[in-house]
């Protein structure tokens, strides 16, 4: 007796993670994961092999492969597969079909430049939110084409096809060069509102290219995509003929995951990055850009905005004082809120939401009576007050969250869930799979081949209940004042 399960991937930016979801109970039988190297340079280089990313889908897919039954302990029959991706990343194929260079990602920050002279090219920002619905972020893959244009003509030149992360990975498991809006939509060379190609903000890229065969066709991101090739069938350890959805970006499927398909509670993502969207059913944008009116991968739309310093962050604090994940606990639970003063900027890596590319951390209110554990709240207090300034902007866009979902590494903390409570003013709750982009994929993958749609909101974690007191607001007003006066001075 066998049972059907579906394969969701999510590619991140630290490692690859495989699910198999029970296809009718909807149960987790498995997951796999298999971790990535990363080159980073001082000057905001962040780059990967798509190779890499091929071969930590193997081995990650193999994991999982290996400890999965069904769950009445049958053997399993993989039906379809969903693959999520990190957004934004520039991966530069040959005549081949040969990757040129390593893909640069979405946390580099070498293209400051570039997204500058581009948004000047279009018009300045209110130009560029009438071209593609938000402003332009040296995030973005567009200015990342402007850089290589500039700085490495050769592998211009060389590049025949472009595509996403996850566009390279459906690419390699079907053989089908195809992308899907959700993704897509985070590009800045895509008219959101209209779900094409904007042609304004490629012709100011290169007037001369043909984006047609440059560029991978949009398809619905519900659609088989196409179906498994005998040589990634042959290296996963499953049969030729699997379906393969649309897939989508890290954030869209997450989306899916925790059921965010409807409109409803907003999702907060501690991850690499911090992000918050949520679904709409029409476009959402924000008057200043910040908030990116991205298209969903479900057939709406998903308001996000994103911050590039999140558990990078707290990783980085607990380094310091050489705690795990215990140990940060631990701080959180033996400091007050607002760390006794201490305010900690944590652009470590510059910032997406604000946009300063060259920002950079900084600590203020330092007194002798500070601890380590006062270090590492601030470290985590400084993450989520950035979130507490992006969800102004995801609000300028209409999105009015009454509750949060929480999702991603960080969600694991009880401390960092109640203080994002608390900073957000709304009830919390936690995902019940932290996983959730990779299930989103899965679920994806089977609402394309089954035509079994997700439900909106499916049961989750117990709520944490926000507490307003003075000292999270004073302790929020402190670190507003601190980016203002770090923006202001271009710190």
């Amino acid at each position: 007796m066998t049972g059907r399960a579906f394969l969701g991937i999510d590619c991140g930016t630290q490692s690859t993670k495989a699910l198999l979801l029970d296809a009718d109970t909807q149960a987790v039988l498995a997951i796999g994961r298999a971790p990535h190297s990363l080159i980073e340079d001082a000057d905001g280089t962040r780059e990967q092999y798509p190779a890499w990313w091929v071969e930590a889908l193997i081995a990650a897919v193999r994991e999982a492969l290996a400890s999965a039954v069904g769950s009445n302990g049958e053997a399993l029959v993989v039906a379809g597969i969903g693959v999520s991706g990190q957004q934004h990343g520039l991966v530069c194929l040959d005549a081949q079909d040969r990757p040129v260079r390593p893909a640069k990602l979405w946390n580099d920050t070498t293209t400051a430049d570039d997204c500058a002279r581009l948004t000047h090219k279009l018009g300045g920002p209110e130009a560029t939110i009438d071209a593609i619905g938000y402003a332009l972020g040296c995030g973005y893959t567009a200015p990342k084409v402007s850089w290589l244009q500039r700085v490495e003509a050769e592998a211009y030149a060389a590049t025949a096809r472009m595509c996403l992360p996850h566009d390279y990975l459906n690419f390699w498991l079907t053989g089908t060069f195809a992308t899907e809006p959700g993704d897509a939509s985070g590009t800045a060379y895509m008219d959101v509102r209209e779900r094409r190609y904007s042609q304004r903000v490629l012709g100011v890229l290169d007037g001369d290219r043909n984006w047609d065969r440059t560029l991978p066709p949009i398809r619905p991101s519900l659609d088989v995509l196409g179906t498994l090739r005998r040589e990634a069938a042959d290296q996963l350890g499953l049969p030729v003929g699997v379906p393969v959805s649309g897939g989508g970006g890290d954030n869209a499927c997450a989306a899916i995951g925790v059921g965010a398909v409807a409109e409803g509670p907003v999702v907060v993502s501690l991850g690499t990055s911090g992000t918050a969207f949520a679904y709409r059913a029409t476009p959402a944008i924000d008057p200043r850009g910040e908030a990116a009116a991205f298209c969903s991968s479900t057939g709406g739309w998903l308001p996000l905005v994103c911050t590039l310093n999140c558990t990078g962050v707290t990783d980085w604090a607990r380094g310091l004082f050489r705690l795990d994940h215990a140990g940060l606990e631990a701080a959180l639970a033996a400091t007050p809120v607002g760390a006794a003063g201490l305010t900690f900027l944590p652009h470590l890596n510059g910032e997406r939401t604000p946009a300063a590319p060259d920002a950079a951390g900084a600590f203020a209110g330092l007194r002798a009576e500070h601890t380590p554990a006062h270090f590492v709240r601030a470290a985590v207090e400084g993450v989520t007050f950035g979130l507490v300034y992006a969800l102004r902007a995801l609000r300028r866009a209409g999105v009015e969250p009454s509750e949060v979902t929480l999702v991603g590494g960080g969600a694991r903390s009880d401390g960092w869930a109640q203080l994002c409570a608390d900073a957000f003013g709304v009830p919390l709750r936690r995902a019940a799979e932290v996983e959730a982009a990779a299930l989103g994929a899965a679920r994806q993958a089977r609402w394309a081949v089954d035509g079994a749609a997700v439900e909106p909101a499916p049961a989750i974690g117990p709520a944490f209940e926000p507490r307003a007191t003075a000292e999270i607001e004073a302790a929020i007003a402190r670190a507003d004042t601190l980016r203002r006066i770090a923006l202001a001075e271009n710190l």
